[in-house]
């Protein structure tokens, strides 16, 4: 590759498009005549609002987001916004969530301090390698919102069907798929997503929450920063934001109209993936552990037959120049997270690798 970096198939934080990188590199230095590096200058300057305004104008018009959403951009990632949501939302004390692999379950344990939680459907007995029919969940009346991970990036599983919510409040965690596909936010009362995965650097999530779950009856207990109406009502500047994260996201934001918005990046991603799966359906000693109706695609575990082969395997592709192909901790094996920035020639050059190894490992 240019510069000679690296296929970099990390879950998070992960590869941002070249073009973008170039943008920022050539900025670095002076900011448009600013004669101050973005990381210099102060939020609350002309230069940097016009930042913040672009970014958001930006988001909205590639995602289509209605007027009565707000737009919020807020420090820390998405493992915040576990606790934000349920301490926002739950005006009733109850929320029902689903149950789909690592994150949704680490969602759950942390709503479980603010109210009742209810599991209403889970894959866990398959180890989430699948979604649950959600067609017909048993939601009770005065549940304030139905809660999904709409991509699990540990486990590789995906919605392709939203839940049938029965006409309550859908919150959804869209961290690792976030701007992958065409959305209809209208389909969500909030869509949340830390944006190190598959839009720009560590330290921020964006929330998108439609107007009247803002709520003013919060718990006084609440940290101030911690409440959407007070981020709202600042126009995420109720201290200084991730000023740099904000300025990166925008050039990627820009960067995605430019090459179609998300239906052309869709395109790419559903043959980004389908290069992979295909040889992994063909494989004798690769194996995907998703369900092929549910499979990401943008995070893809697979396994050989036992957890020395695998580490040889992430060994090998490590000293070949492909980085980061280790599944995560609580599950093994390997994982290709083939993000918006992954060339499809990186996906190609991993199967090339794989078929490789395979060949000379095979008996």
């Amino acid at each position: 590759m240019k510069y000679g970096r690296t296929f970099n198939f990390s879950a998070g934080p992960a590869m941002m498009p070249e073009p973008v990188l170039e943008e920022i590199r050539d900025e670095m230095m002076n900011y448009r005549g600013s004669g101050m590096c973005v990381m210099e200058m102060s939020h609350r300057s002309k230069v940097f609002q016009q930042i913040i305004d672009e970014a958001e104008a930006d988001l909205r018009e590639l995602m289509n987001i209605p007027d009565n959403y707000k737009v919020l951009f807020i420090q820390g990632g998405a493992t915040l916004q576990f606790a934000a949501v349920a301490w926002n939302l739950m005006k009733n004390g109850k929320a029902v969530y689903i149950e789909t692999g690592a994150w949704s379950k680490k969602a759950i344990a942390e709503a479980k301090k603010y109210g009742e939680v209810i599991v209403a459907a889970s894959s866990k007995d398959k180890n989430y390698s699948y979604i649950p029919d959600c067609s017909d969940l048993d939601i009770p009346e005065d549940t304030d919102y139905v809660y999904i991970c709409e991509n699990e990036t540990i486990h590789g599983v995906t919605w392709n069907k939203l839940p049938n919510t029965k006409g309550h409040v859908l919150v959804s965690d869209q961290s690792s798929m976030f701007l992958s596909k065409p959305c209809n936010v209208s389909d969500y009362g909030m869509i949340y997503a830390g944006v190190q995965k598959n839009v720009g650097p560590a330290g921020m999530v964006v929330v998108i929450i439609r107007e009247d779950l803002i709520r003013e009856d919060i718990d006084p207990k609440m940290p101030v920063y911690m409440s959407y109406k007070t981020q709202a009502d600042n126009g995420s500047m109720y201290n200084t934001p991730n000023c740099w994260a904000i300025y990166c996201c925008g050039k990627v934001f820009k960067y995605l109209k430019s090459i179609g918005g998300l239906e052309e990046m869709h395109k790419r991603n559903i043959a980004k993936a389908k290069v992979i799966y295909d040889f992994l359906d063909q494989s004798k000693m690769f194996n995907g552990t998703v369900e092929p109706e549910f499979r990401s695609l943008m995070n893809i575990p697979f396994v050989t037959e036992s957890a020395e082969l695998d580490a040889e395997v992430v060994a090998a592709t490590k000293a070949a120049g492909y980085d980061n192909l280790k599944g995560h901790k609580s599950v093994g094996g390997l994982r290709a997270s083939v993000y918006n920035a992954m060339p499809i020639e990186g996906a190609e050059a991993l199967v090339e690798f794989l078929k490789k190894f395979e060949a000379e490992h095979t008996k």
